[in-house]
């Protein structure tokens, strides 16, 4: 799957849980299992901020760096990873993933 289809399916499988996760809110769901649908959104957010950041570093910053604009392109990324620190964090490595958990809300720990 390219890389398009796979953020812009991963965005909107975020988007259809976010509405579910605002159906429970009004339904009065039990805080803990909206907690852990809220953590489970938060975790396919960032797994796409983390293929945006891939496809950046493997088109845009091998261009500039080829280019020698090494110093502006690494100040802009920096700028950008000031914003969300979490993108940086590993992806989970854990049979969590495949449950939409990120690892320290599932478990992870083995």
């Amino acid at each position: 799957m390219d890389y398009k289809t796979s953020v812009t399916n991963r965005l909107k499988t975020a988007r259809g849980h976010l509405d579910g996760v605002v159906r429970m809110v009004e339904a009065e769901a039990y805080c803990p299992d909206v907690m852990k649908q809220l953590a489970a959104v938060q975790g396919v957010l960032e797994a796409s901020s983390r293929a945006v950041l891939r496809k950046h570093l493997e088109t845009c910053v091998a261009k500039a760096m080829r280019e020698g604009r090494t110093e502006e392109i690494v100040d802009e990324l920096m700028e950008t990873l000031k914003y969300d620190k979490r993108v940086l964090r590993p992806a989970p490595v854990s049979g969590d993933e495949a449950e939409g958990l990120p690892s320290e809300v599932g478990g992870g720990a083995k």
